[in-house]
């Protein structure tokens, strides 16, 4: 299956650094914006979520910007990699100017994924440090970074998950403006392509028969099953969303609201009591004049679809 073109770092202004432990299945994702910072939102959708400075991102609160993302597997343990990531900007002189200290301003989300890998290995400060410092233009896709640990559907009991990962995709509208989309794809659903609407992720069998949970959800199941309900918290689905034009604090947080649109189209079902799906929205401001917003909503729906899509791909490849 051939993935989607771009990423992104495509979005000017943006980098993105990655680490990950391969033998404790966990890591950090790092999405840096320029060093004044980006206009940044955040929204929220999933029931469980684990996170850091989100508060901030609010309409009506006074700080607009932030300076990075953090996407992070080890559950609340992978906040810390925001602490590594702070300090490495502060020294590079990077943060909102106080007086006494700049202050960098860095959001994080994250995902469950101990039970995959070194559950006491979860991701710290010196891995978000050596995230950030391996910033860069590109992405590796697939199981690295916050992707690294990262499962698909868990809602059928007796059943092994898929893999999930890290993935990426952007798109140039005629205005001149990019679109991209990072994101972490831990999901207690199945996923399915956007285009074609083919499932390309789900629970299979021990002997490898896939098992999709849309019918045991929908009663059409052919073999009796039950569903397992996971603990809360204990998937979740984490992303960025970036683009180049200038966006008011309110946009920036309605293109984050609207890009779950693109992670419903593709996770079935999404944004459950069990996951924490948090997306953040970053504008760069390369393009100052007026835009189309529904646009480029539309735009951020559907480079989020697709991102959600390459991490499956790159997984399987």
């Amino acid at each position: 299956m051939k993935p989607y073109p771009g990423d992104i770092t495509n979005v000017h202004g943006i980098r993105v650094g990655q680490m990950h432990n391969e033998s404790a299945r966990t890591g950090v994702t790092v999405v840096l914006g320029p060093r004044e910072g980006a206009m940044a939102g955040v929204s929220v959708r999933g029931a469980a979520p684990g996170t850091r400075e989100t508060d901030v991102l609010k309409p009506g609160n006074l700080v607009e910007v932030a300076h990075a993302v953090i996407l992070s597997g080890g559950s609340a343990f992978g906040l810390a990699a925001a602490d590594g990531v702070m300090r490495f900007l502060a020294q590079s002189g990077i943060g909102i100017d106080m007086g006494i200290a700049r202050v960098p301003i860095v959001p994080a989300a994250v995902l469950f994924d101990l039970g995959v890998g070194d559950a006491g290995a979860a991701p710290d400060a010196a891995m978000g440090r050596a995230a950030v410092t391996a910033a860069a233009k590109g992405v590796q896709q697939g199981p690295y970074g916050a992707g690294c640990g990262c499962t698909i559907g868990k809602l059928v009991q007796n059943t092994l998950p898929a893999k999930g990962g890290i993935g990426s995709a952007s798109m140039t509208l005629q205005e001149g403006i990019t679109v991209g989309a990072i994101v972490a794809v831990n999901a207690v659903g199945d996923v399915y392509h956007p285009d074609s609407g083919q499932c390309i992720a789900c629970a299979r069998m021990p002997d490898g028969t896939p098992v999709k949970a849309d019918g045991l959800l929908y009663g059409s199941s052919p073999t009796p099953m039950q569903v397992r309900i996971p603990a809360p918290g204990t998937n979740t689905t984490i992303g960025v969303i970036a683009v180049d034009c200038k966006l008011t604090k309110d946009q920036a947080t309605r293109l984050a609201d609207v890009a779950h649109d693109g992670l419903a189209r593709t996770i079935r079902p999404c944004h459950t009591q069990m996951d924490g799906d948090t997306l953040f929205a970053l504008a760069t401001e390369r393009v100052i004049q007026e835009i189309n917003f529904v646009k480029l909503c539309a735009a951020a729906q559907e480079v989020t679809a697709r991102a959600v899509a390459n991490a499956v791909i790159h997984s399987q490849a």
